[in-house]
C-alpha cells in the first residue's frame, strides 16, 4: 500500500435528530393505541357486567315479588279448605289421646226416650287390624292396607249390655270406601269383643255377641258389637228375645257417636295464615 493512499476504515454514522423524533412519536402512537384498546375492552366488560347484574337484579326482584305474593295471607280456596278438613280428620286417630277417641261417657237414648249414659270400661292397646276382627273381615282389611285397629269396651247405664267399639284405620277415604264395599253382610262377624278382667265385662267374648255392624267415616271403619254381660251366648237366647228392644239401639248410638266425633268437620281458617287475610 502506498503511503499516500488513505487507510480504509468504518465510518460511524450518527442518527439524525429527526429520526429520533419519529421513533418516539411512533412509540407514543402505539402506546396510545394500546391504551385506547384497553379502555374499549374495559368499557365492553363493564357494559356486559352491568347487563348481567341488571338481569340478576330483575330476576331477584321478580322472585321476591312472587314469593311475597305466594306467602302472604290470602283466602283459602275451596280445594284447600277440603284438603284441610281431609288431613285433620285423617290425623285424629294418632293426634287424639285414646280417651278422646273413646270418651269416658257416651250419651244414648233409653226406653221411653230417657237420657242414658254408657260408661267406658277400658281401652285396649293398638293391634294389627287382622288380630281384632273375624276372619272374613280380616281378609278385606288386609287387602285394603288397614293400618291399625283401636278398640274400647263400654257398658250401658244398667251394666246389662257390653259394647265393644273398634276403629279400623285405613290409609285414606278411598281405601275405606273400597274396603267397605267388600265387607260381608253378616251381623255375626265384625270386631271381636274386648273383655277386661275384674270388671263387669269379664264374660263378654265372641260367643256372647248378639249382633255386630259397622259404619264408615273419613278413612275409618267404626265397628260395633254387643252382648249381655251375664255371659249369655247368642245360641242361648230364645228367638223371641234375640232382638232386644234396648240393646241394639244403645250399641248403635254409642258406635255412632264415636264415628261422628272422628269424622266431624273441624273449624277451617279463612286464610292461609289464620283468619286474617
Amino acid at each position: 500500500m502506498s503511503p499516500q493512499q488513505p487507510r480504509a476504515g468504518r465510518t460511524r454514522v450518527r442518527p439524525w435528530p429527526a429520526s429520533r423524533g419519529r421513533a418516539a412519536a411512533a412509540q407514543a402512537a402505539r402506546e396510545r393505541a394500546e391504551l385506547e384498546r384497553g379502555v374499549r375492552l374495559r368499557s365492553i366488560f363493564l357494559a356486559i357486567m352491568a347487563a348481567v347484574l341488571g338481569a340478576a337484579a330483575i330476576i331477584v326482584l321478580l322472585g321476591t315479588a312472587a314469593l311475597l305474593q305466594e306467602t302472604r295471607s290470602r283466602p283459602l280456596t275451596g280445594a284447600e279448605r277440603a284438603e284441610y278438613v281431609k288431613q285433620d280428620v285423617a290425623r285424629r286417630w294418632y293426634d287424639w289421646p285414646a280417651t278422646v277417641v273413646f270418651p269416658e261417657e257416651l250419651e244414648y237414648m233409653g226406653l221411653a226416650r230417657t237420657q242414658q249414659f254408657a260408661r267406658r270400661i277400658g281401652v285396649a292397646p293398638e293391634i294389627p287390624c287382622w288380630a281384632g276382627v273375624d276372619a272374613p273381615v280380616a281378609s278385606v282389611l288386609n287387602e285394603s292396607g288397614c293400618r291399625v285397629l283401636l278398640r274400647s269396651t263400654y257398658v250401658d247405664q244398667s251394666a246389662t249390655f257390653a259394647i265393644t267399639i273398634g276403629v279400623a284405620v285405613l290409609k285414606d277415604e278411598d281405601a275405606r270406601i273400597s274396603a267397605a264395599a267388600k265387607l260381608p253382610i253378616d251381623d255375626r262377624v265384625g270386631v271381636r269383643p274386648v273383655a277386661f278382667p275384674g270388671t263387669v265385662t269379664d264374660l263378654f267374648g265372641a260367643a256372647q255377641r248378639q249382633r255386630s255392624a259397622w259404619v264408615g267415616v273419613g278413612p275409618y271403619i267404626v265397628f260395633v258389637t254387643t252382648g249381655y254381660t251375664d255371659g249369655r251366648t247368642r245360641d242361648a237366647i230364645p228367638p223371641e228375645e234375640a232382638l232386644n228392644s234396648e240393646m241394639w239401639p244403645a250399641a248403635q248410638a254409642i258406635g255412632g257417636r264415636v264415628a261422628r266425633s272422628l269424622g266431624e268437620e273441624p273449624d277451617v281458617p279463612r286464610c292461609t295464615q289464620g283468619n286474617v287475610c
